[in-house]
């Protein structure tokens, strides 16, 4: 099993320096991706905002057309079976994701939806860790789990 995080994502529905390695992985791909809600909230919640900083300095995230866009083929995809949604127990995704932040983030200075999206991960069973995050890809790889492309 192969688990994105939104960095993946935003490679795959914003056109970007990652975007090419995206579509290449997902050309090769399989099976659908394993997803969690909070993948998909994640990414939303990151295309509106950079609608928002368009909205306030042209030169900064993207129109709304562009989310539009983005949202709308998520959308397509999901529908369409890219993406398998997991059975996931919160309670335990949280109980990995405190143990990830206790022995990772003094260290290694890790975010908290970074560390939920590999515990979720985990919590799945997933081997394959897809990010386009340094950071990200330390901590998947240092928890055994393998990032196939790299940014």
């Amino acid at each position: 099993m192969t688990y994105p995080d939104t960095s993946f994502l935003c490679a795959l529905y914003i056109a970007q320096s990652t975007s090419a390695k995206a579509l290449a992985f997902m050309q090769r791909q399989p099976t659908a991706l394993i997803s969690t809600s909070l993948l998909f909230y994640e990414f939303r919640q990151s295309v509106q905002f950079q609608v928002f900083r368009n909205s306030k300095d042209a030169n900064q995230g993207y129109p709304m057309k562009v989310a539009q866009t983005a949202l709308s083929t998520l959308q397509a995809n999901i529908s369409a079976g890219v993406f398998r949604q997991g059975q996931v127990d919160w309670a335990d995704v949280h109980q990995i994701a405190e143990r990830l932040a206790f022995r990772h983030t003094v260290k290694g200075g890790h975010r908290s939806f970074d560390i939920l999206h590999v515990a979720s991960a985990l919590h799945l069973g997933a081997a394959e860790f897809l990010t386009f995050d340094g950071n990200q890809r330390k901590l998947a790889e240092a928890e055994g789990l393998v990032v196939p492309v790299q940014g």
